[in-house]
């Protein structure tokens, strides 16, 4: 058993890139790599190894959960030498079968469920989410990082301006924002450019704090936000701006969420989807799924592209913005620990120990996937019209994006 042990440790460590250490339940200790163990996982219970042998990294990350094994050292290190190991695909089999399974308990296979999932996730309340996210526009979704950021907030507020050039949104245009969060898309446009905001959401929570602040910046007629589905279209608008949704639509869902996006457009009208993707056809991580994003699902670049195009969408330009994303994880993380006291605060209850090491793992973990030299989960940015654009209605190059 030693043996066997050390030999599928050092096979791992071998890829990992990364000393690290594991201690078992009776005290036996193994290490492999050279210097110091940047990490040491420690089992608890013989249940939490045996769960590790028959599910890969899930059933570790699950034992972790349970507080049945714990880390010392650097979690984001453990992630990092997860992957480039290859030790999260190495039981995909089995992965592949719970997914299934999930989706079928837990998919967004109606609005009903697709409500559900996304209220389990981001109706947390904004007392939560004002601790770690940016101030004051709470984006939850990728920043943009040019050279010389300095802080979340800039890359939050350089995001939007970005996106706004790109759709060239314009003074009095109305724009529609499909999943609009806490509503900093379109407070800052209304703050810039004076452009007229509707939200869309399917989160109860994050609607009623966001028409409260409507109201209270004395914002109303200016925006709006509508507690519904993606696909309760309720009129057309000058452009609009997708940021963060496609991925939680749901496995079977591309179609439908692509088509609700041509419909809200008018003939002529620009748009920009901002997602994650995949580069080819996977699964998306069951971890995320499970305990993280019920209903989820990471789409490929290739297949949104084949549904745009099916549904009148002509693509304008597709930017890749998948290294912007670790730094934004990254301070999001940061954030989350340096305030976890005043998070548990709020509802010692709910947030927990499991619920602090569920949402490290996942902050931590998603970082280090967007830095992974091999990774295959990108963030794009999609710009796209309604119909064919013309040359004199849509610049002809990028140079209006970057001469700010």
């Amino acid at each position: 058993m030693d043996l066997s042990l050390q030999s599928v440790i050092d096979s791992l460590g071998a890829d990992a890139g990364v000393a690290f250490a594991i201690e078992l339940p009776g005290g036996n200790r193994y290490r492999t790599g050279a210097g110091e163990p940047a990490f040491t996982l420690i089992f608890r219970s013989d249940r939490a190894l045996m769960n590790t042998f028959a599910r890969g990294h899930l059933g570790l990350l699950e034992a972790y959960f349970a507080q049945e094994v714990d880390l010392e050292g650097d979690l984001g290190a453990a992630m990092a030498a997860g992957m480039s190991s290859g030790f999260d695909l190495r039981f995909s089999v089995v992965a592949s079968v719970e997914n299934n399974l999930l989706e079928w308990r837990r998919g967004n296979r109606d609005a009903s469920s697709a409500k559900n999932n996304a209220r389990s996730h981001y109706g947390l309340g904004e007392p939560f989410y004002r601790l770690w996210l940016d101030e004051p526009l709470k984006m939850y979704t990728c920043g943009y990082w040019r050279e010389d950021t300095q802080s979340l907030e800039q890359a939050q507020r350089d995001k939007i301006d970005h996106v706004c050039r790109k759709v060239a949104l314009a003074p009095g245009e109305r724009f529609v924002d499909i999943g609009c969060g806490f509503g900093g898309f379109m407070f800052r446009a209304w703050e810039v450019l004076s452009a007229l905001g509707t939200g869309i959401n399917t989160t109860t929570e994050q609607v009623d704090w966001v028409d409260g602040e409507i109201g209270r910046r004395g914002l109303r007629g200016k925006l709006q936000v509508r507690n519904a589905d993606f696909r309760d279209a309720d009129a057309q608008y000058d452009k609009v701006v997708s940021i963060g949704v496609l991925e939680h639509a749901g496995r079977d869902q591309l179609a439908e969420v692509v088509k609700a996006h041509a419909d809200l457009l008018k003939p002529g009208g620009l748009g920009l989807l901002h997602f994650i993707g995949h580069v080819d056809h996977r699964d998306t991580e069951l971890f995320i799924r499970k305990h993280v994003f019920p209903g989820g699902w990471i789409p490929s670049l290739a297949d949104t592209l084949v549904e745009m195009e099916r549904f009148g969408l002509e693509v304008l330009d597709v930017e890749n913005l998948r290294r912007h994303y670790a730094p934004t994880l990254d301070a999001w993380s940061q954030r989350f620990a340096a305030n976890w006291p005043a998070i548990q605060a709020l509802d010692p209850q709910r947030f927990d120990e499991r619920f602090r090491r569920i949402w490290m793992c996942y902050l931590v973990g998603c970082a280090e996937m967007f830095r992974c030299p091999t990774g295959r989960t990108h963030l794009f940015q999609v710009l796209f019209s309604k119909g064919n654009v013309s040359r004199s209605s849509y610049p002809m190059t990028r140079d209006h994006l970057y001469g700010h």
